[in-house]
């Protein structure tokens, strides 16, 4: 069985579907030429997703709908495209089929841009526990994430009739709405709650605070909490955000909340909150340790972390050091690292210990170096001071280190701005850099310096 050459690639503007090939006609015994037309759907061999960060392949595939061995073609990709752009969690969906390697079906795959930016959801004042409504939405959506919802129409609309129709089943009737709430300084979700309205927070006033003064706690929280519509489990998650790190940065770890109440404000329309603060215990950082692999050695990357062990256990300061880790494994190739960590909080000690985990991912070379804006003499000199040749392990941090030090040793007259662009490509591992130069005349020839100013491959 032979596959007749079909190529498909469908975006948001679909390309029509070329006519296949016919072989020459076999002359019958009444003398007319005749052709049996070609298939129009092959087995499907492979399924592939690209583009997609926030779901997994398996996801993906789900909601479209197509699976390895059936039969499928034009009509049946077009299909599963749709459904996918229903959801309404992506800005494009796109796909391609082409014959396999043995012509007898088709290597197929979707290509997929997610809506950004994507948030965390909560619920509120719902009258159920929230890991029952989880699990509602966990079997209605192959495409749930509780730490990642887009704020499109369609989906919030999806996710509202979903959780409506649950709550009846409950006995709870109360119409219900979806709104993308700031919870802290630059950190938003979508909230869930009963769609009446609600009393806006009018003032705050804190009890029990001694570490910190009243004024500190109250502009800590002013730009989240005044305004915002008061119910009490979503105000103590504000403080919890807003609070907490103000605190632990002078290692007050075990901080709490125990009591928060609201009562109308006499004098403006609202509400003010009355908050009782148990400030608890400093506590002293403690030992900070690589738990798991690391493709980095261990010693190199706490010396980088550069932590305060025994001093007070400000995780502003364990953060950072959290991101210089990261940095270090970043320069070692690992661009998709992602670096958490988790406490161990010995009460009889007041120390708090630090737990790291390294999810490295894959490691990269360098690929191609393309330079813009140079004559073949300005090219020529780029290339041999470039350091970091193609098949090394790629530092992302060089090529701007690289640029830096061209303009600090002035290595070419009447030079103005550089940049710096990567080009990753996932597949290959591999990190294609485009150096672009700019200036009077970026195309003078240079001057001549012995090259210093690119030497080495790290920055």
């Amino acid at each position: 069985m032979k596959v007749c050459l079909i190529f498909l690639l469908l975006g948001g503007t679909g390309l029509a579907q070329a006519p296949p090939k016919r072989a020459p006609a076999r002359k019958a015994a009444s003398k007319k030429d005749t052709a049996a037309p070609a298939p129009a759907k092959w087995p499907v061999e492979t399924l592939t997703v690209e583009g997609n960060r926030n779901y997994t392949s398996e996801q993906v595939l789900a909601v479209a709908g197509l699976k390895v061995g059936q039969l499928a073609g034009k009509a049946e990709f077009e299909a599963a495209r749709d459904r996918l752009t229903a959801t309404g969690v992506f800005e494009t969906v796109g796909y391609k089929f082409e014959p396999g390697p043995n012509k007898e079906g088709f290597v197929a795959s979707f290509q997929v841009t997610e809506v950004e930016p994507a948030y965390p959801m909560r619920f509120e004042e719902l009258g159920v526990p929230d890991q029952e409504i989880e699990s509602v939405l966990r079997a209605k959506d192959a495409l749930y994430s509780s730490a990642k919802l887009p704020a499109t129409k369609p989906v919030i609309d999806r996710y509202t009739g979903w959780i409506q129709e649950f709550l009846a089943s409950k006995g709870l009737t109360e119409k219900i709405a979806a709104k993308v709430t700031q919870l802290a300084p630059e950190q938003f979700a979508i909230v869930f709650r009963p769609a009446r309205n609600l009393p806006a927070v009018a003032q705050v006033t804190f009890q029990g605070n001694q570490v910190l003064k009243q004024g500190v706690l109250r502009e800590a929280i002013h730009g989240t909490a005044i305004g915002s519509p008061y119910t009490e489990s979503g105000f103590r998650e504000l403080l919890n955000n807003a609070l907490r790190p103000v605190y632990e940065q002078r290692g007050r770890v075990r901080v709490s909340f125990p009591e928060v109440r609201a009562e109308p404000a006499s004098d403006v329309e609202g509400v003010n909150v009355f908050v009782r603060v148990d400030e608890g215990q400093s506590y002293q950082l403690g030992k900070v340790a690589i738990v798991g692999p690391s493709p980095v050695d261990e010693g190199v990357l706490i010396k980088a972390g550069d932590f305060k062990t025994g001093d007070v256990a400000n995780f502003d300061r364990v953060n950072e050091g959290l991101e210089r880790i990261r940095k270090a494994v970043r320069r070692a190739g690992y661009l998709d690292v992602k670096v958490t960590s988790e406490r161990v909080i010995d009460d009889a000690k007041k120390a708090v210990d630090v737990a790291v985990h390294i999810a490295a991912g894959a490691q990269y070379t360098m690929g191609k170096l393309t330079i813009v804006g140079l004559d073949l003499n300005g090219e020529a000199e780029i290339t041999r001071i470039w350091t970091l040749k193609e098949g090394q392990t790629f530092n992302p941090e060089y090529p701007d280190h690289f640029l830096n030090r061209i303009k600090e040793e002035a290595l070419f007259e009447g030079l103005g701005a550089t940049k710096a662009d990567l080009k990753v490509d996932e597949k290959k591992r591999t990190a294609d850099v485009t150096l672009t130069f700019t200036g009077e005349d970026p195309t003078k020839q240079p001057a001549r310096r012995g090259g210093r100013g690119g030497r080495g491959g790290g920055a």
